[in-house]
């Protein structure tokens, strides 16, 4: 009998214990409840922030790279006179067939890029060639050769974008009577990095043979022309033609 009785005592004892656990879950699940509330809310906020900023930055790239491209076209007639040799009266002095030189351009993003197709008449490589104005580098892609040649921007042959646009929006409506001038220029070295050119230069270059260029008269010392291989690109950035011709040994 004791022995039984012990152990009742025990037993009531134990339900005790249980009977004050089971008081303290509620309170304490409620506490664990609201916390894991709280933080489905924050991750559910975080994600949303996520999706908006991921929207927001894709909807800018849709918009910057899958816009129809606005191209202007524009055409120039020109003498065979270097531009010291101009004369006030170009349109009373010139013959009756002028060389005629058509391009199409894009302009956007401080970029202008050229489509020189090859000339009708006369020698030149179709070519294209990109104007980087914040870099003030300039590239030029022969169509026929497949390969690119790179030099710092010509600010006295090449308008600024807005100047370009406007140059062009007259050029549509008519083409253009000018002259030509020549620009002289000799490849230095080959170019194995495409990245410091910038995003468009590389863009544009990528895969193909490309190389430095420096203007002939920039070059000191003695040079020997005779062994060099020469090509010609006629195109205008601005109110004239100008021949770029470009060698290499």
């Amino acid at each position: 009998m004791v022995k039984i009785a012990f152990n009742s005592a025990l037993a009531q004892k134990a339900l005790g214990k249980e009977a004050l656990v089971s008081e303290k879950d509620p309170e304490t699940g409620s506490v664990y409840g609201s916390e894991s509330s709280t933080g489905r809310c924050l991750l559910t906020l975080l994600g949303l922030a996520f999706i908006l900023s991921g929207l927001i930055v894709g909807g800018a790239c849709v918009y910057r790279y899958f816009t129809p491209k606005k191209l202007y076209h524009g055409s120039m007639q020109f003498t065979e006179l270097d531009s010291a040799d101009v004369p006030m009266d170009v349109e009373a002095r010139e013959p009756y067939y002028l060389p005629r030189i058509d391009e199409d351009v894009d302009i956007r993003d401080n970029v202008a890029i050229v489509n020189v197709p090859a000339p009708r008449f006369g020698e030149g490589d179709p070519a294209y060639i990109l104007h980087d104005f914040k870099r003030k580098m300039t590239a030029y892609l022969d169509l026929t050769l497949r390969t690119c040649f790179v030099i710092p921007l010509n600010t006295s042959v090449v308008l600024p974008p807005q100047d370009l646009m406007d140059l062009f929006m007259q050029l549509m409506s008519g083409s253009y009577k000018s002259y030509l001038v020549h620009e002289d220029l000799v490849v230095t070295e080959r170019v194995d990095d495409l990245a410091p050119l910038g995003y468009y230069i590389y863009n544009l270059c990528e895969g193909k043979a490309t190389y430095k260029m420096q203007r002939r008269s920039e070059i000191i010392g003695i040079q020997k022309r005779s062994v060099e291989e020469c090509f010609k690109i006629h195109h205008f950035e601005n109110k004239f033609v100008t021949e770029t011709k470009i060698c290499r040994a």
